[in-house]
């Protein structure tokens, strides 16, 4: 499995699957049974319905569907886009394990949202090598406390594995690496957060996707001292070869 990164060479995504098993695995042992099974299969499904978009995503007539513009745009020229298959398995896998961290219908939807919101922002995130492993690594560490602390310890300890052959762009995290640690860490945020807070997640992730439709994350991230010398560490430069 290989795709072409952003300087258009190819990169292998053998990464992604190993991202998504390993957290899954690692999830289900460090949290309570209550909360390890259903992050294993929230782990371990949104890494397949990723995969599933990395390999039918580089087809022909599904390259130019990239966001959910792309995705109406297919649909309305009579298409399934793999973006949007891997959207509605997203929501579903996450209203499928929500319950375990949730106290009702509604509750129910607010963890989900969480849940399927923080895959697609980490899928988001990873346009640059080790971009979306710094980010779940540095997020799923102020997450370590509590019940469901596993979650983010699982997350912290993938992403650190997978990031130095990430960043020197021998693998990527493609969308099954990034969809699973981002459905675990939203997993997290989910079970420490009542409703309400939820709520809050919940807009600001909904924000954050829409602003992307709009804006590029690059550019606010390459304009924003701090932020672009952080993105930038560790990756080689334009002048160094593989």
């Amino acid at each position: 499995m290989v795709r072409r990164n952003h300087r258009g060479e190819p990169v292998n995504l053998v990464a992604g699957p190993v991202a998504a098993v390993t957290s899954s695995l690692a999830a289900a042992v460090l949290l309570p049974s209550r909360l390890g099974r259903p992050a294993l299969l929230l782990g371990l499904a949104s890494g397949a319905i990723g995969l599933y978009d990395d390999l039918a995503g580089t087809r022909p007539d599904h390259v130019r569907d990239k966001g959910f513009r792309g995705h109406l745009a297919a649909l309305r020229s009579g298409r399934v886009s793999s973006g949007a298959v891997k959207v509605v398995g997203l929501v579903g896998a996450s209203i499928a394990t929500a319950g375990s961290v949730s106290t009702g219908p509604a509750d129910r939807i607010l963890a989900a949202g969480v849940v399927a919101g923080s895959a697609n922002l980490v899928n988001l995130l990873d346009l640059r090598p080790g971009r979306a492993a710094k980010a779940c690594a540095l997020v799923a560490a102020t997450l370590l406390g509590g019940a469901a602390g596993g979650a983010g310890a699982a997350v912290v300890g993938t992403s650190l594995g997978v990031l130095p052959a990430d960043l020197s762009e021998k693998v990527m995290l493609g969308d099954a690496g990034a969809n699973a640690l981002g459905a675990l860490v939203g997993y997290r945020l989910a079970a420490g957060s009542g409703p309400l807070a939820r709520a809050g997640i919940l807009a600001v992730l909904v924000a954050l996707t829409a602003a992307s439709e709009k804006i590029s994350f690059t550019q606010v991230i390459e304009a924003t001292p701090g932020l672009r010398e952080l993105d930038r560490w560790g990756r080689r430069s334009v002048e160094q070869t593989p």
